[in-house]
């Protein structure tokens, strides 16, 4: 069986599945609703179909979970069986009550015919399913092992064309290496031949390009130890021009942090000589208003540190906003 006839069974499995229960919920409907009608007081008679209903919304309920929990080869326990078993019995209650209360075997059995076949179909159905989850996956085990036989298989093929090119090679090496050696051994013999007769002035080349290497070599080590001297003084001065940076940096850090002291210092001495008597100079007043501002003062204080209007006040306030006049906090961190 391959995944196009499971799937073909499985369809014809779950239209049928719905048929017989879309049929015996119609039924059960059909028949429960006069037996509820007779045993409901009149004016509550409407409500008579909503029982068959919603015990038959309980049967489609487990049919549908059954289909899905077997489709994924899981299982939902005891309650569901227990929810299975309650509506079936349920349903076929219902629809044999008003046979079995009027003692009609004969209807009682006809219409025990649909919620016993509702009962064995929902059984019936989740064993098929379970059994079409297990072929699935026996299926898809069984295509997974042959598709990696075919991979393994081409890996084999590939490795064992790639090992017969090895072969090849190393064989055509090796004859090129037997042929390179045999050549190499005739011309080794003639330049034997003819070293013997060259063998002084070798030796002579070879003291001149002797001496002529130590001589490279004795330079080249000089220039090693030149460049090793100029890469120690450049350290050496990069060293020194760091340490300057650094002592330039403490000391701007230092006059700043001085200066900053000195700016809180006449600040504080400004804003705590009090509201003045009377109008300061208009310098020493800017110097108050510009003090006020930067301690995040109101401008109506500021007016009454300096004697001057607040409409004045106000105005060099936003000067120093427009120019972006820091202001400082409480603690001297500017915001």
């Amino acid at each position: 069986m391959n995944a196009v006839q499971i799937r073909s069974a499985e369809r014809a499995l779950s239209v049928g599945t719905w048929l017989i229960v879309a049929g015996a919920m119609l039924y059960s409907i059909l028949t429960v609703t006069p037996l509820a009608a007779a045993h409901t007081p009149d004016k509550w008679k409407w409500t008579a179909p909503i029982l068959p209903l919603v015990v038959d919304a309980a049967v489609v309920i487990v049919v549908r979970l059954d289909a899905v929990l077997a489709r994924l080869g899981g299982h939902g326990g005891k309650w569901p069986i227990v929810l299975r078993w309650m509506t079936g019995c349920m349903t076929l209650a219902l629809n044999v009550a008003d046979s079995a209360l009027r003692k009609d075997l004969v209807g009682v059995a006809v219409h025990a015919v649909a919620p016993l076949l509702l009962i064995v179909t929902a059984e019936t159905g989740l064993a098929y399913r379970r059994a079409i989850a297990a072929a699935v996956i026996e299926l898809e085990a069984r295509q997974q092992a042959q598709r990696e036989a075919r991979e393994q298989a081409i890996a084999e093929r590939r490795e064992t064309a790639a090992r017969l090119a090895r072969e090849e090679r190393e064989h055509a090496a090796l004859l090129a290496r037997e042929q390179r050696e045999h050549e190499a051994r005739l011309i080794r013999e003639q330049a034997e031949r003819e070293e013997r007769a060259r063998r002084e002035e070798r030796e002579q080349a070879a003291a001149r390009e002797q001496a002529e290497r130590e001589a490279r070599e004795r330079a080249e080590r000089e220039r090693e130890q030149q460049q090793r001297e100029r890469e120690h003084r450049e350290r050496e001065a990069a060293e020194r021009a760091a340490q300057e940076r650094a002592a330039q940096a403490r000391r701007e850090r230092r006059e700043q942090a001085e200066r900053k002291a000195q700016a809180e210092r006449e600040r504080a001495a400004l804003l705590a000589a009090g509201p003045a008597a009377e109008k300061l100079p208009e310098e020493q007043a800017r110097a108050t208003v510009q003090a006020a501002f930067e301690a995040g003062l109101s401008v109506r204080s500021a007016a009454e540190l300096c004697g001057w209007s607040v409409g004045w006040v106000s105005t060099r306030y936003q000067e120093f906003r427009d120019a972006g006049h820091p202001v400082f906090e409480a603690d001297g961190a500017m915001v």
